[in-house]
């Protein structure tokens, strides 16, 4: 008789775990469904805003008295996104983005170039930059998305092979065009201040110069020092810390003529 009155009990028990296993399952599958959406979503809309980007670089570049000496590949851009004022491109990788910029650093950590939220979000310039003075140093930061897209392949610098042979990317503004010469990579925390963009002399500038080149994992012969202008690409990094881990890939800036 002891028996009969446990089954009901091992049955309800029996029938709990399955209702709750497969909530759990359920759940767990519509969140890796809206990551998917979410990584699909952002390649669309990247791919659209690359081609009419790249449409547009295709004509004729030069800037215009009525476009106030913006280069007209970024028109088009402009009229979707007010806030863009640069465009990254690194061979070997899939950086190949529009560079926005706000008032903080936290919009675009979780909006795209159309305003809309995303995981992805977007890669964006430090707002204490300002793409019409000579800042000694331009910050970019980007996202280190599983998919690949946005800055997860900054982590293909920590190879020697790789930064070797990919030793410099384009940036450009709205109103310039530089080659970026690569000049140091290696893993932080964020105590490091690697994202100072104000100096009060040239010596603390150099002073910031040399620790990031003692920092670097592969030295290089591209000379830096205090009149040359570089630019930070700053990503999550998660060796040294989860929360507070960064890959930073730094560049000297050259002006193309």
């Amino acid at each position: 008789m002891a028996k009969k009155k446990k089954r009901p009990i091992q049955k309800f028990i029996s029938s709990l775990v399955t209702i709750v296993c497969l909530a759990v399952f359920i759940y767990a599958s519509s969140g890796l469904f809206n990551a998917f959406m979410d990584y699909y979503n952002n390649r669309k809309m990247m791919n659209e805003v690359q081609d009419l980007y790249y449409e547009m670089e295709s004509m004729d570049n030069t800037p215009t008295t009525e476009s106030n000496g913006i280069r007209s590949g970024f028109d088009e851009l402009l009229k979707q996104n007010e806030d863009v004022v640069g465009w990254i491109t690194i061979d070997g990788t899939q950086v190949d983005y529009p560079i926005l910029h706000s008032s903080d650093n936290v919009e675009y950590l979780t909006e795209n170039y159309y305003g809309n939220q995303s995981r992805a979000g977007s890669i964006f310039m430090d707002y204490r930059n300002d793409i019409m003075s000579s800042d000694l140093n331009t910050v970019i930061y980007g996202h280190r998305m599983k998919d690949g897209s946005m800055f997860q392949q900054l982590t293909k610098y920590l190879d020697q092979d790789f930064f070797e042979t990919h030793q410099t990317f384009e940036y450009d503004t709205l109103y310039e065009s530089y080659e970026a010469e690569i000049f140091a990579v290696y893993q932080t925390l964020t105590e490091f201040n690697y994202i100072e963009t104000d100096f009060s002399s040239e010596e603390e500038y150099e002073e910031l110069l040399a620790e990031i080149q003692s920092r670097s994992l592969f030295q290089t012969d591209i000379e830096v020092n205090a009149d040359d202008q570089i630019i930070t690409l700053s990503t999550c990094d998660y060796k040294l810390d989860a929360d507070d881990g960064r890959l930073v890939v730094h560049a000297k800036l050259v002006k193309k003529s």
